[in-house]
């Protein structure tokens, strides 16, 4: 009977330790409630710790960044188009009791959380225009990436950019989760699109802006091409030109060096005009006659006295 009894109350003290001792880690921070209450400080102190075994449970919420995941919502923008956003962000628990206190657990968290932020970013995008969404900054944006051309904001110059809107949000979210014990740290859009109603139209201007791109594309290379070939062509012309008149003037300079070789020939004895009028008598009837080359000619002619026989 004394055996069983010791062997009870030794059981007893164990469960009492056992329920008396409780282990936090470094990524934790504990609330201790006794009868739904809470009770003294938040523990963030990793190591062993005791409480009152039985009457107090302990809470558990994480120290580390948690994320937050909103569903996509159709919001208008101030100049009345309607977008597809998709937004998250991350937030971490700062105050373990007032968070307790007011929220419960994380679930309650992403409750609030989903009424603060999805309110606050609708209520941003409705302040500004589809291409301070779509827009980071003022820089140039190439024909594969921009996107205004489709708001045909190709040249607007935006003063407030998706960073900034994001900012907006943040901080009027920090705003209200301040007595939550919660802190919001970053709010980002993750996915900006256009709603199927207006889909195909954007769709339809933007084939509409490539082709004009196209268009002036294969515009500025014909003008090329005509300027190019102009050049060929006038290029041509001038070397053609340049090189008739070399060619004329190596054929002059070779008429009159001829010239001058038979003047030289023809003046330097009565032979040698005797054979010079042979011999330009000769390719006169080379280029003259022709089988059917018929001549009446007098027998007294020069041009006759080389046919006869003997040349006399």
């Amino acid at each position: 009977m004394r055996l069983a009894l010791r062997l009870g109350l030794g059981l007893l003290a164990l469960v009492l330790l056992f329920s008396a001792i409780y282990q936090v880690n470094e990524t934790e921070q504990v609330i201790i409630t006794q009868f739904g209450r809470p009770v003294g400080a938040a523990v963030t102190r990793p190591g062993l710790h005791v409480k009152l075994p039985l009457i107090q449970e302990i809470h558990r919420f994480d120290k580390r960044f948690l994320e937050w995941d909103g569903d996509p919502n159709q919001v208008p923008t101030r100049d009345k188009r309607f977008i597809w956003i998709d937004t998250y962000a991350r937030w971490r628990i700062v105050n373990p009791l007032l968070f307790f206190q007011r929220l419960r657990d994380e679930r309650g968290a992403h409750s609030r959380l989903d009424d603060i932020l999805d309110g606050e970013a609708r209520t941003a995008v409705a302040r500004h225009d589809l291409v301070e969404l779509v827009r980071s900054s003022n820089r140039p944006m190439s024909g594969a990436e921009d996107m205004d051309s489709l708001a045909g904001d190709v040249n607007l110059t935006i003063k407030t950019g998706r960073p900034e809107i994001s900012a907006e949000v943040l901080s009027a979210a920090q705003k209200r989760v301040t007595d939550l014990g919660i802190e919001v740290l970053d709010v980002r859009f993750k996915r900006i699109g256009y709603v199927e109603e207006v889909r195909q139209k954007v769709y339809e201007r933007m084939i509409s802006e490539r082709r004009r791109i196209a268009d002036q594309y294969r515009s500025e290379g014909q003008g090329e091409a005509s300027r190019i070939n102009g050049e060929r062509e006038r290029e041509l012309k001038s070397i053609s030109s340049e090189a008739y008149r070399k060619a004329q003037e190596i054929v002059g300079r070779a008429d009159a060096q001829a010239a001058r070789i038979y003047a030289g020939a023809y003046n330097q004895n009565a032979q040698s005009r005797e054979f010079y009028s042979f011999m330009r008598t000769m390719e006169s009837y080379q280029e003259s006659f022709n089988p059917e080359t018929a001549l009446i000619l007098s027998t007294s002619s020069d041009y006759y006295r080389y046919l006869s026989r003997g040349g006399r």
